[in-house]
């Protein structure tokens, strides 16, 4: 029986036209700034984004945590919504890398109150001082849930208020984007730095990208070369992510009208979802998270189990509206 993956928007399968731009990229050192095709990935993406600079990293963990070392001083905090992957994700980085303490802040939904941000800033001189907001756009956790343009510019205003440096998590800005109905420039606009993934939504084998201003690039290259981050003849990696901007728009709309076909056909079923969905990610609520999703793969299904009662569905490229039908059929003989 063919298994439908459903774990991760992580899992898709470079397509053939990505192989072959990988295959004929033109290529140089990217440690010395020579790789062309890198250079015109960061530059696409700057102009996408409304930035003046891009820089190309493996990972969109080593963009956040350069996004930190840039904005950060040591023995500061960063505030950031409860849920964030910086937080949940990152493996306490931002403590042994950068020095700093990331604090969450209550944010139903993804989205934190603008005045409980106005509350939660420390000045000192007894605790460690706010140094950095910081905002995830999709929230993995809260359900792939967006956070609207008035809450967002409602929060810069308060950081800007406070003194504070932002960084957006932008690694499904894609899904957000076509969820507002708005390009990917104005979910970014008025952050210091966005980060966003190739590897989330677009489909590429690997690879994110920090946008910022030109004045923060020579020192955001350095800390990459700190991390471990500076590659060689990367263009070959960068091709796919050019690939995968071409229609990307198609492609995240698609995957947000499966997974509301698939939370249409789980409520017919009887389960019962948390919260409805906004993008491409359906949150099924259940009294034994892992249980259930051990009997999913009986019948070739797989989910991610979230902590004891929720179970995490996300749509992707590679999964068909063929797919979903099959899936809830199967799903229906359990």
């Amino acid at each position: 029986m063919r298994a439908i993956d459903f774990r991760s928007d992580t899992l898709t399968q470079p397509t053939p036209a990505m192989r072959r731009a990988m295959a004929e990229a033109e290529v140089g050192d990217d440690v010395y700034g020579e790789d062309p095709t890198v250079r015109r990935l960061e530059a696409t993406l700057a102009e996408l984004l409304g930035f003046e600079a891009g820089l190309f990293f493996p990972s969109g963990t080593m963009a956040n945590q350069t996004a930190l070392l840039l904005h950060a001083p040591r023995a500061t905090e960063v505030l950031a919504p409860e849920g964030a992957h910086v937080f949940e994700f990152e493996l306490a980085a931002p403590g042994m890398l950068a020095g700093t303490l990331v604090r969450t802040l209550p944010a139903p939904l993804g989205r934190p109150d603008p005045e409980a941000l106005a509350r939660a800033v420390h000045a000192g001189p007894h605790q460690a001082p706010t140094s950095l907001f910081w905002l995830e756009n999709t929230h993995n956790l809260a359900g792939g849930t967006v956070v609207p343009r008035e809450t967002t510019r409602a929060l810069l205003e308060v950081a800007q208020e406070r003194g504070l440096r932002t960084h957006l998590d932008g690694a499904r800005i894609w899904n957000a984007a076509v969820a507002l109905g708005q390009p990917p420039a104005a979910v970014a606009r008025g952050f210091d730095t966005v980060m966003v993934s190739l590897s989330k939504g677009l489909g590429a084998p690997v690879g994110s990208v920090l946008l910022m201003p030109e004045s923060l690039l020579g020192e955001a290259r350095r800390y990459r070369k700190v991390l471990g981050g500076g590659m060689r003849q990367a263009g070959v990696l960068a091709a796919a992510g050019l690939v995968a901007l071409d229609g990307w728009e198609r492609t995240i709309a698609a995957d947000h009208a499966k997974a509301r076909r698939l939370a249409e056909g789980l409520r017919a079923l009887g389960y019962g979802l948390d919260p409805e969905p906004e993008t491409n990610m359906v949150y099924l609520k259940t009294q034994d998270a892992p249980g259930f999703v051990r009997r999913l793969e009986t019948v070739g299904v797989r989910a991610l189990p979230l902590g004891s009662d929720r179970v995490r569905f996300v749509t992707h490229r590679d999964l068909s509206p063929e797919d979903v039908e099959e899936a809830l059929s199967r799903i229906a003989g359990l």
